[in-house]
């Protein structure tokens, strides 16, 4: 029986694979533990630990060490053979031993030689249960051999011409690392153009002349004996052919040179491999490596295809600028033809490489030890496979089956061996052999078989704690044979633990896949076999998670400012945490920018390199959680550079740059500047704009510039810096292509001509020599164009001029090279002059008593002499000139623009006199003035009073005092008052109307109600009708007895204690007049009342008496509420 218990599983799920595999870990070797404490009396056959590989190419100059080790129960001895005979190492003074194991030591190093022990050695490990042996070992000494001797001529080739370099090292073991170097050991630079093959020779597609050299040497570098051999340098020259004189070229025949082929450009053709096919074969598990070289002119480039499939993609690499196609990790899938295609602008060529792949033996099901019970059964599976499929034989103790001691509990069946019933002599190593032409596999697997009871190596009273809702799983590793049957309790009473949620593995580990708190307890594992029990007890606990509450989160920062992460975490209290801080999963830097404060992560003055994920990490003994938040640091982009101008013509230009880091926020434009060194030294201006993703522009110029350009790149946070300038161009001069704008003429006096414009720029100028040539003459007239050239200068003055004539006007720019086209004519007049006429038949016509219209006849044009921009009138009043001096009457000036003859006047004042004149303007001034018209706005409405006062106020009278309207705007016919009385609840009682004369100034109302407050309404009235009111309250006095009394009652303080007490003694008494109620006796009130009357609350006496006791009653009313 097997040592571990394979019984049907309780419940697997496909889900649970890797951790089984994980449980298993210890029972893939199927050996007996050879635990010294536990396990000392148990036997087990030899098995072999470490060996030497199966080719062991050994370094000369070092003594030879083949390992053998090897552990059994009794400890295994070795022997070894060589070349298939015994290899007595005890004849050999060189040879020893090592103590303890079959490790060979071969001291070489003292004399002997390391080719005396080349060969074949296997190793034997033995006890009395049986021989385990080693792989053949084949041992090789390393060689370095030298280059042979040998005279290599210089070369000589025309410039495009191809060339392979052979290289040849010499054999070695194992095979040489191939490199090309120069005389002062600088590695040669290869490309698509020169290379090395797979095959150490070095290729050019062509030759150029920069391939000359005197010193092109290979070199053979031999790891196991660190040595570097080196082949003669070869001398090269590439000639152009167009260079040779007539007595090189007379005197250089096509055989002198190397190859033959034509230096012209030319298509395609394979240096290697040679022909349209060919056949690759490589072994499974290796790199495969496809080359093909080609030469040509231009350089050709490769290409690679599968036929009959596709590439693999993670296994697939191009090496070699594309010349040589690896795949890793070969298969039988990889076979099929690979075909390199090799292409210029002259043609293409193909090569197909049909390839297979073979393969050495490897195990689909290697032998596993087996231990067994007697009396058991049991098998022995050796399953390999290979191409071609590979032959399986079988060893016993080294010895081949078919001679070795017959065993009848054992059967052979092929790649199986059966075991029946096996006895304790059936011990034994065997071992499996699997080989084909490309190799072997050698497997030992021992049939073990042991009789004991069960054994449990679980330390006992072993503590598990486990976070909830997760696996636990609880360790019960047994010994036994036969194996053991496990069984696990919980607690000290119960059945064993079988059903869900629990599962029993073969290796007696219980798993509890979804621990809860009340899976807590002590669980017991029981092991029996028929030759015992045994048992262990072990504890569960189960921990609270680990969570982090609080995540970090996405942050996006600009550059130099402060960003923090919070990552607040929560868990059991038994457990202590620890936070880790990762960035990028590495360690913080080690900075003082990066601060940890509790829960949070601060990094101060973020800079670019801090943009990464940044991860929370919390640890405890049993679980740890992460959260991760990434941190993009943004910024204005850094300034495009390598700026470029290329395409330069007279008027444009290409300019590119290369854009500087966008830090992490894409460009949308780019501003592009130019500055004018000739004109605007250190101004920069704007030039145009591009999108974000363009870097080239096509700018448009002007002639006679000195331009420089920069360019500024612009994303969401803000323009860059500008880039360095670029280099000056200096555009061609031309005639300037635009006249002045804002081109006038007017006159500053009455005879002359003022021509003013606005001059070109630099910029504009278009050339050296700037003027202007200026040009007029009369609109009217039939003279000819007078001109005149000026320098850069902004105004001409034409004197001598009539005044206010009109003129057509131009002026055109000139430079060194030529004129402007031909300016636009605008129209200017000479000087203004004064108008010469008054308007005539001035009159006013008066609408109301504030407006009045004022009509006139126009001027002669001609009399305008100037501009007609329109009339003014002057205007003012005689009222109170007799107040002040006439010479400083203030006048009013109302102007009516263009040609209008007529106009209001408003805002003037009712019942006023009003003169009045019309003048003229140009846009010299004013002409002279009409004679003055007189008139008289009528009466209006006067303003309200300017004050309305009531004096002296009796019982049933009132006084009235005012002041007239500052506006009477007329003559006042009479004043109008209205009053009406208001009462407590401010309502209205009846209007009275009453008119007084105009020369009264007060008034007494009589008749009125005392203590009554009143409500007055006041105005004045012209012919024209009422003016505005003025408003005004006042009230009548009270009877002074009257408020006396009141004063006297009312207002005591006397009077307000004794309406408390009044009010308390009532409240008493009818708190008595209750209780005695209830306890059914009677009280006799109006005894108490007349026997202790209160003299303060007898009536008043006054005058008849009647009042005080209203008054009194009053009082007490109010009290009592």
């Amino acid at each position: 029986m097997q040592l571990k218990i394979m019984p049907k599983k309780k419940r697997l799920s496909a889900g649970r694979v890797p951790l089984i595999l994980f449980l298993c870990q210890m029972i893939s070797a199927l050996d007996v533990p050879l635990d010294s404490k536990l396990l000392d009396d148990l036997v087990q056959p030899p098995t072999i630990t470490q060996q030497s590989p199966k080719d062991y190419i050994i370094d000369p100059r070092e003594n030879i060490v083949i390992q053998c080790e090897a552990k059994g129960k009794p400890p295994p001895s070795f022997s070894w053979t060589r070349n298939g005979t015994h290899f007595d190492i005890d004849k050999d003074p060189l040879v020893t031993m090592k103590a303890g194991s079959g490790t060979l030591i071969i001291n070489i190093m003292s004399e002997g030689k390391a080719e005396t022990y080349e060969g074949v050695y296997q190793c034997t490990a033995r006890n009395e249960r049986g021989a385990a042996i080693s792989n053949n070992i084949v041992v090789r000494p390393s060689r370095s051999p030298l280059w042979t001797k040998e005279k290599l001529e210089p070369l000589t080739l025309r410039s495009g011409q191809s060339l392979v370099l052979p290289c040849r090292p010499p054999i070695g073991l194992p095979p040489a690392i191939i490199f090309w170097m120069d005389n002062s050991f600088q590695r040669l630079p290869q490309s698509e153009r020169v290379s090395q093959g797979l095959n150490g020779d070095l290729y050019f597609s062509n030759v150029l002349p920069e391939d000359s050299r005197e010193d092109y040497i290979c070199y053979a570098r031999f790891n196991h004996t660190q040595t570097i051999q080196q082949k003669q340098p070869i001398s090269v020259k590439v000639i152009l052919v167009d260079e040779l004189n007539d007595t090189i070229a007379a005197n250089l025949s096509d055989t002198e040179v190397y190859g033959a082929k034509s230096s012209r450009e030319r298509p395609p053709t394979f240096l290697t491999p040679e022909g349209n096919a060919s056949n690759k074969e490589e072994l499974r598990g290796n790199v495969l490596s496809l080359e093909c070289i080609a030469e040509g002119l231009p350089t050709p480039v490769i290409y690679w295809i599968k036929e009959d499939g596709t590439l693999p993609i993670n296994r697939t690499f191009y090496r070699n600028f594309q010349k040589t196609l690896q795949i890793i990790q070969v298969s039988e899938a990889d076979s099929g033809k690979y075909q390199c295609i090799a292409k210029n602008a002259l043609g293409v060529i193909h090569h197909t490489i049909s390839v297979t792949v073979k393969a050495a033996p490897y195990w689909i099901m290697a032998p596993q030890n087996l231990v067994l019970s007697p009396g058991e059964n049991g098998s022995l599976i050796c399953r390999a496979n290979g191409n071609p499929k590979p032959r399986i034989s079988w060893l016993s103790n080294g010895v081949p089956i078919e001679i070795a001691p017959d065993d009848p509990s054992r059967k052979i069946n092929g790649d199986t061996i059966i075991f029946s019933s096996v006895q304790e002599r059936s011990s034994a190593v065997y071992q499996c052999n699997a080989s084909n032409e490309y190799g072997y596999l050698l497997g030992n697997a021992f049939v073990n078989v042991l009789a004991e009871p069960p054994r449990i190596l679980t330390s006992a009273n072993t503590l598990y704690q486990v976070i909830a809702n997760r696996p636990a799983l609880l360790d019960c590793a047994f010994f036994g044979s036969p194996m053991p049957i496990i069984e696990w309790f919980k607690g000290t009473k119960g059945s064993a633990l079988r059903e869900d949620p629990y599962v029993l593995h073969e290796n007696g580990t219980l798993e509890i896949p979804v621990a809860q708190k009340d899976s807590t307890g002590t669980y017991t594992c029981v092991a029996r076999n028929k030759l015992g029990m045994a048992k262990n007890e072990v504890h569960l606990e189960i921990k609270d998670p680990t969570r982090i509450v609080k995540q970090p989160e996405y942050a996006v920062v600009q550059r130099g400012s402060t960003v923090s992460f919070e990552c607040k975490v929560k868990h059991d209290h038994t457990l202590i945490p620890t936070v880790t801080w990762l960035k990028d999963n590495g360690e913080l830097p080690s900075d003082g920018r990066f601060t940890i404060d509790k829960d949070h992560l601060v990094v101060a003055d973020v800079s670019d390199n801090d943009g990464g994920t940044y991860t929370c990490v919390a640890n405890t003994t049993l679980d740890n959680v992460s959260a991760s938040a990434v941190l993009s640091v943004v910024d204005v982009p850094n300034p495009p550079f390598d700026l470029e101008l290329t395409d330069q013509l007279d008027k444009s230009v290409q300019l590119s740059w290369t854009p500087g880091d966008d830090n992490n926020s894409p460009i949308t434009k780019f501003v592009i500047e130019y500055e004018d060194a000739m004109h605007e030294a250190g101004l920069w201006h704007h030039q145009t704009e591009v999108p974000g993703t363009q870097t080239t522009a096509q700018l448009k110029l002007s002639p006679y510039v000195n331009y420089s350009f920069r360019v500024m790149a612009e994303n969401s946070l803000g323009r860059s810096l500008p880039s360095e300038a670029s280099e000056q161009y200096l555009t061609k001069a031309a005639e300037p292509d635009k006249n002045p704008m804002t081109v006038e003429g007017l006159g500053s006096e009455p005879d002359n001509l003022v021509i003013t414009w606005q001059p070109l720029n630099g910029f504009e100028s278009n050339g050296p020599g700037l003027q202007y040539k200026v040009s007029w003459r009369q609109k009217d007239g039939d003279d000819e164009w007078t001109s005149v050239v000026v320098a850069n200068v902004s105004k001409y003055i034409v004197s001598g001029t009539p005044t206010f004539v009109p003129y057509l006007i131009k002026v055109q720019a000139l430079n060194d090279v030529g004129f402007a086209p031909e300016p636009a004519v605008v129209m200017g007049h000479s000087g203004e002059d004064l108008p010469m006429v008054a308007p005539g038949n001035v009159h006013v016509t008066v609408v109301n008593s504030t407006l009045a219209e004022v009509h006139w006849d126009p001027v002669p044009l001609k009399s305008v002499r100037g501009h007609l921009q329109g009339y003014r009138i002057y205007y003012w009043t005689d009222q109170n000139s007799s107040k002040r001096n006439r010479r400083h009457i203030e006048k009013k000036i109302l102007t009516f623009q263009g040609s209008k003859t007529h106009g209001m006047l408003p805002g003037l004042e009712p019942f006023s006199h009003y003169t009045l004149n019309v003048r003229v303007v140009n846009g010299k001034g004013e002409g002279p003035a009409s004679p003055d018209r007189v008139f008289h706005t009528p009466e209006g409405v006067p303003s309200a009073p300017s004050s309305l006062k009531i004096v002296n106020p009796t019982l049933d009278s009132l006084t009235l005092e005012w002041d007239p309207p500052s506006h009477p705007n007329g003559i006042l016919t009479e004043y109008t008052l209205k009053y009406q009385p208001i009462n407590s609840t401010h309502e209205l009682g009846p209007l009275v109307d009453l008119k007084i004369p105009a020369n009264k100034t007060r008034w007494t109302l009589k008749n009125l109600n005392f203590s009554t407050r009143y409500k007055f309404y006041f105005y004045a009235q012209t012919s024209a009708g009422s003016g505005s009111q003025i408003t005004e309250e006042a009230v009548t006095t009270v009877d002074e007895a009257m408020a006396s009394r009141q004063v006297d009652i009312a207002t005591q303080g006397w009077f307000i204690g004794l309406m408390c007490a009044v009010a308390l003694l009532i409240l008493i008494l009818l708190i008595v007049c209750f209780i005695r109620r209830n306890k059914g006796g009677k009280y006799p009130v109006k005894e108490k009342e007349d026997a202790h009357a209160d003299p303060e609350i007898q009536p008043m006496k006054e005058d008849d008496g009647t009042f005080g006791e209203y008054r009194l009653f009053s009082f007490v009313s109010s009290a009592s509420f």
